[in-house]
């Protein structure tokens, strides 16, 4: 223990000797929850709607088939049962309740205007907004052109009455910034951790640390300790930052956030030793860093909704820890989740965490030979 206590002083000595680095960590969540936020605005589809049929009439069915057969929505619960509906939204398997009311065919031929309502998730505002749209052009235009030649009759525009949940004000903000935390944390720790191996073998240390008695396990530990406290920091400016300058606070607890953060934190610099173990020089680490992270914010659904993505893209993404991070993190800001809603997430982090930290363990030679 009292050899580990003097790597982990050296490695904290490092960090704090490199000026460059701690405005590295001050600066780098500060431009980035400053700009990405504001940088891009993308198209829906295969939006989850789940239909609530009251009517069970020819005119309700049809404009189900016509919502199913879009591009834009994949029908994922037909019931009559408005609690079964509301139960998938709260599991995050549904988007978009659409409720057809009693008589509403009846309705709809008699009477000058009839509304019914929509119950929205609003936990990502864009996707909310453009999901309404979507119906109500369809609904409207299947009325106004089809219905409407076959009655030889002009119709009256649907009313849709929308209920938001989650995100009440639809703004794009409080969805994206949440998931700005996971590319901090996975940048941050990612880069520190990939090249602090690294760089003991290019200024030729790592020669007398592999003669010492320390173990490999105590020399990766102390390692990555002085990473976890830089993403910590780092997720603690970046609330800080949220905070004042959006107006965003977790609806959640704030101490699930950092328990997720702890886990997330532990596998991805289990996955940065990985790379520093692998690579010879900074540039080699660098590299392979640069590539893996773009591909795990690509397919992490921070932009893009998984949903929308190709199949073989889904089934990557099952092998992303970036993903359930940015689901974990969402969850609890937006929805205010608790443990036991985010369990899932928080079990495949830890499997990650275990499994990528085994492997750096025994990727890692003490001695070369």
């Amino acid at each position: 223990m009292k050899s580990f206590k003097f790597l982990l002083q050296k490695e904290f000595l490092q960090i704090f000797r490199n000026k460059s680095m701690i405005m590295m960590i001050v600066t780098m969540p500060t431009i980035m929850l400053f700009v990405l936020p504001w940088a891009a605005v993308f198209e829906q589809k295969d939006i989850h709607l789940s239909i609530v049929d009251n009517d069970h009439s020819t005119l309700s069915r049809t404009l189900t088939e016509e919502l199913s057969a879009s591009k834009y929505f994949n029908l994922k619960q037909y019931t009559s049962s408005y609690d079964k509906a509301l139960d998938l939204v709260k599991k995050d398997e549904s988007s978009i309740i659409l409720v057809f009311p009693q008589n509403f065919e009846k309705n709809i031929l008699r009477e000058h205007k009839v509304n019914f309502m929509l119950n929205i998730d609003a936990l990502n505002g864009q996707k909310a907004g453009v999901g309404l749209s979507y119906i109500s052009l369809i609904i409207n235009d299947y009325l106004q052109n089809k219905l409407a030649r076959t009655m030889q009759k002009p119709l009256p525009q649907i009313v849709i009455c929308p209920q938001y949940r989650y995100n009440i004000s639809m703004e794009y903000f409080p969805f994206i910034v949440p998931g700005i935390f996971a590319i901090l944390l996975t940048a941050i720790t990612a880069v520190f951790s990939a090249l602090n191996i690294v760089h003991e073998k290019e200024i030729r240390t790592i020669e007398q640390i592999n003669v010492t008695p320390i173990s490999k396990i105590s020399f990766i530990v102390a390692k990555v300790i002085p990473v976890w406290a830089i993403g910590f920091t780092i997720l603690t400016i970046g609330i800080i930052i949220a905070r004042l300058i959006y107006g965003i606070t977790p609806t959640g607890n704030l101490l699930h956030v950092y328990f997720t953060a702890i886990i997330y934190i532990i596998a991805i610099s289990g996955f940065g030793i990985i790379i520093s173990n692998i690579a010879s020089t900074e540039q080699q680490a660098m590299l392979l860093v640069f590539f893996t992270l773009m591909l795990m914010i690509l397919l992490g659904g921070l932009f893009t909704p998984i949903s929308s993505m190709p199949d073989w893209a889904q089934a990557i993404t099952l092998f992303n820890p970036f993903r359930y991070m940015v689901e974990a993190i969402r969850l609890i800001y937006l929805k205010g989740s608790g443990l036991h809603d985010i369990l899932p997430q928080i079990l495949k982090l830890g499997g990650f965490a275990i499994a990528l930290n085994s492997i750096a363990a025994i990727s890692y030679r003490k001695i070369n030979k």
